[in-house]
């Protein structure tokens, strides 16, 4: 028995000289936990998910959009010129979009959506671009995949609806240590994950909610296409009061399968609540003499008359 020990301990004495040539340290940055964490039940974050999305009724956004294409499967990504406008939204599925020339003020496009059909006009081109709000032509990429609903469903985080299912896990992801200007901070989250119903023995996923426990608000949504596959990432930050919301002050819209992207950002003038005219969701004719792209006809899609006016890019 004493000699099993005492090979034992001369095997451990050993260790550091055998692999010493073997070991290699190197300096990471250290990361620390928030200097608050709450915790919530599942209850308790969905009731909050439900507050936050009936305390907005309409919405009149002041923004600042940026849009990018491309990714790793085309090799480059290409940014748009900053746009000035507003975003006007009317729950349920109500959403104008208005972009304005730079520098000049007028109108580059109106986008009107009725939660079913979307029509886009471009004055400055003399043309339009008119479709359903679900993309029938899975060819179309980039800009030309965007549908009004993106935008209004990543603005908006919707609620459990009735028939959904809710899982609840819990994570952590690594944000920048204001205090630190190299610094890390660890913090932990929840993610609720909706599923539907099952079909058989399987229920899909259709989004995840994560929510930061440093403040118990998502900073991001994953929404999920009928493949299993994130169609649409928007991610949440510098939230702010506009008057009684709480609000994120900066979206950005990820749309990895179309390699898509829209930085949005709000103007401090955003008010929500306001009372909307009855015209604000009229869908404006198309004047005479414009050119027609129509997104669900695979002929007049394939056409492009509009794709010819597509804003100048920088790289």
């Amino acid at each position: 028995m004493r000699i099993r020990q005492a090979f034992a301990i001369g095997l451990l004495a050993l260790a550091p000289a055998l692999t010493g040539c073997l070991v290699h340290t190197h300096s990471v940055l250290k990361t620390r936990p928030p200097d608050v964490v709450y915790g919530a039940s599942l209850d308790h974050l969905l009731q909050q998910v439900d507050d936050r999305y009936s305390a907005i009724r309409t919405m009149q956004a002041y923004v600042q959009v940026v849009a990018c294409t491309g990714g790793s499967r085309k090799g480059e990504v290409t940014c748009y010129p900053p746009f000035s406008g507003f975003i006007i939204i009317s729950k349920p599925d109500n959403i104008v979009v208005i972009l304005l020339v730079p520098v000049l003020g007028s109108k580059a496009l109106n986008m009107v959506s009725d939660g079913k059909n979307f029509k886009m006009i471009i004055p400055h081109e003399s043309c339009a671009i008119v479709g359903s709000d679900v993309v029938t032509n899975t060819s179309q990429k980039g800009l030309y995949a965007l549908r009004p609903a993106v935008i209004l469903d990543s603005l908006m985080i919707q609620p459990r609806e009735d028939d959904q299912l809710v899982a609840m896990t819990q994570d952590s992801r690594t944000i920048p240590d204001p205090k630190k200007a190299k610094g890390l901070i660890e913090e932990p989250d929840y993610e609720l994950q909706f599923l539907s119903q099952p079909e058989g023995k399987v229920a899909r996923s259709l989004r995840v909610i994560h929510i930061g426990r440093s403040t118990l608000l998502p900073y991001r949504q994953d929404i999920y296409n009928s493949d299993g596959k994130v169609e649409t990432q928007a991610d949440y930050s510098a939230y702010q009061k506009f008057g009684d919301v709480n609000f994120p002050s900066t979206i950005v819209i990820q749309r990895p399968l179309d390699e898509l992207s829209l930085t949005i950002t709000l103007n401090k003038k955003t008010t929500f609540n306001p009372k909307l005219g009855d015209d604000t969701f009229n869908m404006p004719p198309v004047p005479a003499g414009y050119a027609i792209q129509n997104m669900d006809d695979p002929v007049s899609a394939a056409t492009n008359p509009c794709g010819a006016h597509a804003p100048t890019p920088k790289h």
